[in-house]
């Protein structure tokens, strides 16, 4: 099953981690964190890559081109990868990008995910919680990390004091989509924004589920969350290929 990564967007929260590279190319302890999302779906054997670039889409479709195990058409392998860069246009919406990969993706159910999170997924179950309801798309929901303490007060007195409280609360959208074909038709074009047009149709029509991941999920957003990381990368517990 191919796997779509959208990867077009600016990183331009992330201040100096960016540089004025595309956020897909903003390094985590020395990888490029596309690499480190790629690396979740190899290590279940999906390495099939379509990746849609658009801002600087040079720089992605050059570093994947000039990586030493990645050839000159940018269609080559790291560990057996292959990668496809397609330029989506520079202010194509998220929806719109998917529209346009179209004939690459061929009419068959993909995957689909950005590079704004890293998780420890098992795509595996993810894939077989799809088969099982027979609906046009699954989403996984992910609980977000805690950034503040919480304080519990009885009254005016704090009774309590959690620095990082382990339980959480809600569920949000940590992308990591497995989708059918059909998905597309509710795609009108270059301009539409998936999360705010097809998403909520495909809820209204009773066509999205949700696979929760209990696991581990960090968002790539600020400068802070780079730094958070790096430490979870030094630590080994971050996806992804030692930068050799």
């Amino acid at each position: 099953m191919k796997v779509v990564i959208l990867a077009g967007g600016r990183g331009s929260r992330l201040g100096e981690a960016a540089s004025g590279r595309p956020k897909a190319l903003v390094e985590i302890a020395g990888v490029p964190v596309i690499e480190r999302v790629m690396a979740i779906y190899a290590a279940y054997g999906h390495t099939d890559f379509i990746v849609a670039t658009g801002f600087r889409a040079d720089q992605i479709s050059n570093h994947f081109e000039e990586s030493p195990s990645i050839d000159a058409r940018c269609v080559g392998s790291r560990a057996n990868w292959s990668v496809d860069c397609v330029d989506t246009g520079a202010l194509t919406a998220t929806g719109g990008r998917i529209k346009r990969l179209a004939s690459q993706i061929g009419g068959e159910p993909f995957m689909l995910t950005w590079t704004d999170g890293l998780a420890d997924l098992e795509v595996d179950r993810l894939l077989s919680f799809h088969r099982s309801h027979g609906k046009l798309a699954t989403v996984t929901a992910v609980r977000p990390p805690p950034r503040f303490g919480h304080l519990l007060i009885e009254g005016s007195r704090v009774s309590a004091f959690e620095e990082k409280p382990e339980a959480r609360e809600g569920w949000i959208n940590g992308a990591f989509f497995v989708l059918e074909p059909g998905v597309l038709d509710y795609i009108d074009g270059d301009d539409t924004a998936f999360e705010r047009g097809p998403l909520p149709a495909l809820a209204r029509d009773g066509q999205l589920m949700a696979y929760r991941h209990e696991g581990r999920w960090n968002c790539l957003d600020t400068p802070a969350d780079v730094e958070a990381m790096e430490t979870l990368a030094h630590d080994g517990i971050l996806p992804g290929p030692a930068r050799q």
